[in-house]
């Protein structure tokens, strides 16, 4: 018979599996409930529920643009630190931040279920406050998530803001420092490209981040996330195909990408929706100091982000070897 540690165990990779078969689509049917709810609600004898939350929504509109609204009792549920450890994902500091400044975090890859940034941004699962202490971090999502009823406030709990010049200025203007913008700069359509093996990011003409950072004088921090690109098979979708194609278009159309993706089942190895356990290093690098300027020029946006490129890039190389990628492998930009 199976010992009694096995048996906790195994609970607890089940727990962590039931969570990641509804982690990624979970943005997409709990929006959907969430919507449902709200309105159902409405023609039931419990419509007050629904039109006391519309009033308050109405008065908290602008509570994300504005930092959003963190609980910490969220950022450190414990079933995060069961998720952590199911790949396992590490941080890795290279580099101490003065908390007396506003930083911009650079994440990539962005992969498919960005479990590094979620868990390491998101959550206190790797320790975030620790190791680096006196900053907070706000990763940025698309605004069409706080536009839904009820799941506005999960995300906000965890420390998100929308994705857009308002929310990242608001997080960045703060005059004493200790914020910290956490962009995945490839965003959803370096998703329809996330699969084992691939460095290629898309970064190339990706430059607001950059003008930002010179309009705040915020320091840029290349991230890169090894391992995050492991986690999931994605169907084959060349570009050129009918299915990028229609991958492409109904992102335009919904501002979502929608990856088909496959790893591992519940019980079985072969196929399912469930990551594979591989580990995720997500490795922060050092800080470029930007000289602040409301109107910087193109040719000094090009200057800052051909300097971003060539950081990230040393970040890479200087850690693939530790993290298992062969050192025949380099980044790709598009």
């Amino acid at each position: 018979m199976p010992c009694n540690s096995t048996i906790v165990r195994n609970k607890h990779l089940l727990f962590i599996q039931i969570i990641f078969v509804s982690l990624r689509y979970l943005f997409y049917y709990f929006t959907q409930c969430c919507i449902a709810i709200f309105a159902g609600l409405l023609f039931t004898r419990f419509w007050l529920i629904s039109a006391l939350y519309a009033a308050w929504w109405a008065f908290d509109w602008e509570t994300p643009s504005k930092g959003g609204r963190r609980i910490q009792c969220i950022r450190n549920w414990p079933g995060w630190r069961y998720m952590r450890d199911y790949f396992p994902v590490k941080l890795v500091k290279t580099a101490d931040l003065d908390p007396g400044k506003n930083y911009i975090f650079g994440f990539h890859p962005h992969g498919v279920l960005v479990a590094g940034a979620f868990l390491n941004f998101c959550t206190e699962a790797t320790g975030f406050s620790k190791i680096f202490p006196g900053l907070t971090p706000h990763m940025m999502l698309l605004n069409l998530w706080f536009r839904v009823p009820f799941f506005r406030d999960y995300v906000m709990s965890g420390g998100l803001v929308p994705s857009d010049k308002e929310s990242a200025s608001s997080v960045l203007r703060k005059p004493e420092g200790g914020n910290v913008l956490v962009i995945a700069v490839g965003g959803a359509q370096e998703a329809l490209d996330a699969r084992p093996g691939a460095f290629t990011l898309l970064l190339a003409n990706r430059k607001g981040f950059v003008r930002l950072a010179i309009q705040h004088g915020a320091p840029l921090v290349p991230v890169f996330s090894f391992g995050e690109n492991e986690v999931f098979d994605q169907v084959e979708n060349p570009k050129g195909s009918w299915l990028r194609w229609t991958q492409e278009r109904l992102q335009k159309i919904m501002g979502i990408s929608l990856p088909l993706f496959h790893a591992r089942g519940i019980f079985q190895y072969s196929i399912g929706l469930i990551p594979y356990r591989r580990p995720i290093h997500t490795v922060v690098g050092k800080p470029i100091q930007v000289q602040k300027k409301h109107n910087p020029s193109n040719e000094e946006v090009d200057k800052l982000h051909q300097t971003y490129i060539e950081e990230l890039c040393k970040l890479f190389e200087e850690h693939k070897l530790k993290y298992g990628v062969p050192e025949d492998k380099h980044l790709s930009f598009i």
